[in-house]
Formats: structure tokens, C-alpha cells, sequence
């Protein structure tokens, strides 16, 4: 607890990019393209990603794939989307073993405050 909470979202979030990548590495895509393609398959469309960073060039990967046409997913995406979530859980439970569901939710509970106020 020697750090503030900023070094530590900050430090989490660096490794996630990095062991996300490594993970998906065997699907050729990224943790850019994994959201938007998750985001497709929940919602039927990629415009809730729309203001983050990364999100053209994610359209253009899942649409050279074959995975994504006109902001929705192709048979072959949704195919891509099972697969690649199987091995998505598998990195998700690695990640938050030793953590419980209640502090899980407790730690994005309070995240999400602190951002909102930020936001203020």
C-alpha cells in the first residue's frame, strides 16, 4: 500500500494490455479488437466503443478478417467470438483467482465512483 491508487490502476492496466496480447496472439487480433468484437456480439454493433482510442484500427482488423461488416458480426465473427471467449475466461479466472466476487465488484464499485467524480 506504499503507492497510490493511480500507480496501481495504471501498473494493472499496462499488465493486462500486455498478458491480453499474449493471450490473444494466437487468434491474430488484439485486446482492442477482443472488446470490439465482444461488443459486437453483446450489443450487435461496435458504436459503444466508438470514443476509445484504437477503435478504427479494430474495425479494420475484424474486417479483414471476415469477422465484421458494416459495424456487425459476420457468421464467421460470431464463430470467432466463441472461440476466442473460451480462451478469454480461461485468462479472466487466471487473473482474479484469490479474489472474490464480492471484492471484485467492490474494487469496480469503487473505481467507478472515483472516476465519476473525477468526472465532476
Amino acid at each position: 500500500m506504499d503507492r497510490p491508487i493511480g500507480y496501481w490502476v495504471k501498473h494493472l492496466d499496462n499488465l493486462l494490455e500486455d498478458a491480453m496480447g499474449q493471450a490473444l496472439a494466437a487468434y491474430g487480433t488484439s485486446r482492442r479488437d477482443w472488446q470490439l468484437l465482444n461488443a459486437a456480439a453483446h450489443d450487435g454493433s461496435a458504436a459503444m466503443l466508438a470514443p476509445f482510442d484504437g477503435v478504427e484500427e479494430a474495425v479494420r482488423s475484424l474486417t479483414s478478417k471476415g469477422w465484421l461488416a458494416d459495424g456487425r458480426l459476420t457468421d464467421e465473427g460470431r464463430a470467432a467470438h466463441a472461440a476466442v471467449s473460451e480462451h478469454v475466461m480461461r485468462f479472466r479466472r487466471r487473473i482474479t483467482e484469490g479474489v472474490s466476487p464480492q471484492e471484485y465488484l467492490a474494487t469496480v464499485d469503487v473505481l467507478r465512483r472515483m472516476a465519476a467524480n473525477a468526472e465532476r
